[in-house]
């Protein structure tokens, strides 16, 4: 798992959202929880940017600076040039200000970084005659072609990133400096790391945002523009061939923003449908003003721009160009480690999956693979669970309440908040007398039941239960229970027919009372008996009367 992205278990919620906005794929599931494949990932942030539950958490390395400026060495910011874009009307100048007054040395523009860059993107079109040349600037591009496009690892420029470029050169020109590169990045943090000893910590606009509130530090409005700024454009899509001469015989220039669009050209540059090509690619789309933690979300990609173009000059800064070696990085190929699997291990999966033959291969996406054969090979290779499919659990969900429903022996109905008759089951079609559910689904229940208990269960929200209810029209009784379903938008009503129960329980009062009458009748002749022998009889036709009299109260009370 990369670093620099950890994840909240505690809050990850299961929604798949993550995945279904996460390019390549890097996340897999196991426990309901989301995990980062750290061997796939990209660090493009889009999981960052989307998840609803805030579960992805950046590393923190605001610590870090601080130990940096508490070891007595200068520590310089390399500010990157988005920074005119979260920070609205806030220019170098009020930026440097405001850092020194956390500690830091001095705080210059990655842009300076991003000129050497781009002369060496220059130079390598005119002089090394390459056939297709792909910008090296964004290090989530960078693991992307590392990662999934190892046929078009030679056509990505070996040149540091603007970041590096100018934190090497930082410590080039100042003795014993650390540097600490701050901008809108989390892939940043992972190069910086990757590529140990040109950048010693790297911080989001979050962090410093949170660090100056706690110091107490406001950011002045000042902006002043210096016409040696064209690398200030590089942050926007297409900035970085804005900065270039472009005049190398042969080749056609153009920019590629989002991951999407860089995985397109990737594939028909192995496929080798594309020649003499320089290719501006970043995954963020809008490049680095719309990377994944420039701190205001929802941003406008059109204001962003021209904040950035309203600070940007038109010539280049005065930075002498290094040695070529100086701006070299060697790239190689990332192993994934991912086994695939053959044509009968999908099918065997699609078959879990409920899938046994094309048409039921819906593909909806709602599991955040976009095929249900990908969602296959990542369920092979430990990445996603049979569960993750929707239209999988509404049908086992509704196969299994259907059965519950089907062979109930309860009558089952369920109303909306109309009280229309959504679903009645076979048990409550022979309550009611129906033949089939066609002929009362979708319309009002009053048509066959007293709708009036059904509106007092909706208007309360309060269950009625077991209440006894007496259906003259079908010559049953029934013990009816009707209870509030999803929130109040739907009533569920049982009923459970108890006619027979009743018929046997007159059948019993009917007894009792016939009893009581042949008790009665015993007694009054009893008593006459005893009249007429009382003298004869004296207490025993008393006790006779008491205990007749306990078996007519006995036999009433049952």
């Amino acid at each position: 798992m990369p670093n620099c992205l950890t994840l909240k278990k505690s809050n990850c919620k299961n929604c798949y959202k993550c995945i279904r906005y996460c390019p390549v794929k890097s996340i897999r599931f196991s426990g309901n929880q989301a995990h980062i494949i750290g061997n796939e990932c990209i660090l493009c942030g889009r999981c960052f940017v989307v998840c609803p539950q805030n579960a992805k958490e950046i590393v923190d390395e605001t610590e870090k600076a601080k130990v940096l400026i508490q070891s007595g060495d200068p520590v310089v910011v390399s500010l990157a040039p988005s920074f005119v874009a979260n920070y609205e009307g806030v220019g170098i100048e009020s930026m440097r200000e405001a850092l020194k007054k956390l500690g830091f040395y001095d705080v210059e523009e990655t842009a300076l970084g991003a000129t050497l860059v781009k002369r060496e993107y220059d130079r390598i079109l005119k002089e090394e005659d390459r056939d297709i040349v792909i910008s090296s600037c964004c290090h989530s591009v960078n693991l992307l072609i590392q990662k999934y496009f190892p046929q078009a690892l030679p056509y990505l420029a070996d040149v540091l990133s603007p970041m590096q470029a100018h934190c090497e050169d930082i410590k080039r020109r100042i003795p014993n400096a650390k540097t600490v590169f701050i901008g809108p990045c989390v892939a940043k943090k992972d190069e910086a790391e990757y590529y140990g000893g040109s950048v010693d910590a790297v911080l989001t606009y979050e962090e410093l945002t949170e660090w100056l509130k706690k110091e107490g530090v406001e950011l002045k409005q000042e902006k002043h523009q210096d016409p040696c700024s064209l690398a200030r454009f590089f942050p926007t899509t297409g900035g970085i061939l804005k900065t270039m001469a472009k005049d190398a015989p042969g080749y056609t220039y153009l920019a590629l923003d989002g991951v999407e669009n860089c995985i397109a050209a990737l594939k028909e540059i192995e496929q080798g449908r594309i020649h003499r090509c320089f290719i501006e690619m970043s995954a963020c789309t809008g490049s680095c003003a719309g990377g994944p933690v420039m701190e205001k979300h929802g941003r406008s990609p059109v204001k962003d721009y021209l904040a950035v173009a309203e600070y940007a000059g038109d010539r280049d800064f005065e930075i002498s160009q290094p040695e070529i070696r100086d701006l070299h990085k060697h790239l190689e190929p990332i192993d994934r480690w991912a086994s695939v699997p053959n044509e009968e291990e999908i099918r065997a999966i699609l078959r879990e999956m409920g899938k046994f033959k094309p048409s039921q291969e819906l593909n909806c996406g709602s599991c955040g693979y976009n095929t249900c054969r990908e969602k296959a090979v990542a369920i092979y290779q430990g990445k996603a669970e049979i569960s993750m499919c929707m239209p999988y659990l509404m049908e086992k969900a509704e196969n299994v309440s259907d059965t519950i429903s089907r062979n109930s022996p309860n009558g089952i109905l369920m109303l909306n908040d109309m009280l229309e008759v959504q679903q009645i089951n076979p048990a409550a079609l022979k309550i009611l007398n129906l033949r089939s559910g066609s002929a009362v689904l979708g319309d009002q229940v009053v048509r066959i039941l007293d709708p009036t208990p059904f509106l007092k269960v909706r208007d309360t929200g309060r269950g009625i239960f077991n209440q006894r209810t007496y259906l003259a029209e079908y010559d049953c009784t029934v013990e009816q229970t009707i209870v509030p379903a999803e929130d109040g938008r739907m009533l569920l009503c049982i009923m459970r027919d108890i006619s027979r129960e009743e018929e046997a329980r007159r059948q019993k009062e009917e007894l009792s009372r016939q009893t009581v009458e042949v008790a009665d009748k015993v007694v009054d002749k009893q008593m006459r008996i005893v009249q007429e022998i009382a003298s004869l009889l004296g207490e025993t036709a008393a006790e006779t009367k008491i205990a007749l009299s306990k078996l007519k109260e006995s036999i009433t009370n049952e």
